[in-house]
């Protein structure tokens, strides 16, 4: 028999998995000595909101090293279908019983858990169903934070979802705004033209070369940090211009 709801629960699940196209194998690359997801995962334990972090991943045998790194690691990580990434949250949802789901993906080792804390609370505040940082982009590009009602995913989870709505687990909440709640947020000045998300090489170039500047001062380095760097180096910036926003086959 599933446990209550936990009234005030956050959950953040991380979204991942070894079989990425353009960049296979990506959450697992070196970063700074560590495992990308592991240096993403060290950031999140950093949110003072977040209650219980789990890694979903897919039971396809391609994805069984980066469970053996989870959990040597001492990660909760669980397993569901490759494809249908909102029964894997689902898996993940009726174990926990939150009140309140955070998605993340873990091609994002530049997250800021002051700007994720900011969007959950934001959440709260407003008791929407769905509330992000992406529906108008004002946020670099890998610094993606997406809050769900445990009620609103339960209604996802009942839909006739499409194909495309399965693989990207939020599109069948923003795409129905007569149906949910949205809320968004916004910061000023906009900089949702900086790519920092992991999605080819270079992107992965450029989140090393940050967190070699970075890391070794202050490894909880945010988004004010990143930018004085790269008004510093403007040469060592990505933008959209490389590569377009949310392109990742994953995102």
């Amino acid at each position: 028999m599933a446990e209550s709801k936990d009234e005030s629960m956050i959950l953040a699940i991380l979204q991942g998995r070894l079989s990425s196209t353009r960049l296979p194998g990506k959450v697992l690359k070196d970063l700074h000595g560590e495992p990308m997801i592991l240096r993403q995962i060290e950031r999140l334990k950093h949110s003072q909101l977040i209650d219980q972090l789990v890694v979903a991943t897919s039971v396809d045998a391609s994805d069984d090293k980066l469970v053996a790194v989870l959990e040597d690691a001492g990660i909760e990580v669980r397993r569901g279908p490759l494809d249908d990434v909102v029964e894997r949250f689902g898996i993940v949802v009726d174990e926990f019983n939150p009140e309140t789901i955070v998605r993340l993906t873990a091609d994002c080792p530049l997250a800021d858990v002051q700007v994720i804390d900011e969007v959950i609370s934001a959440h709260i505040e407003k008791h929407s169903d769905y509330t992000s940082n992406v529906l108008e982009p004002t946020f670099p590009d890998g610094l993606d934070v997406e809050c769900i009602s445990a009620s609103a995913f339960a209604e996802l989870r009942k839909s006739n979802l499409s194909i495309p709505e399965r693989e990207h687990v939020t599109l069948g909440l923003y795409s129905h705004p007569d149906n949910y709640s949205l809320s968004s947020i916004t910061q000023a000045p906009n900089l949702s033209s900086l790519r920092w998300t992991v999605d080819v090489q270079d992107d992965l170039d450029f989140v090393r070369l940050v967190y070699g500047h970075l890391y070794d001062e202050n490894k909880y380095f945010g988004q004010k940090e990143i930018f004085e760097l790269l008004q510093l180096h403007p040469e060592i910036s990505r933008t959209d211009v490389e590569v377009a926003r949310n392109s990742g086959s994953n995102k």
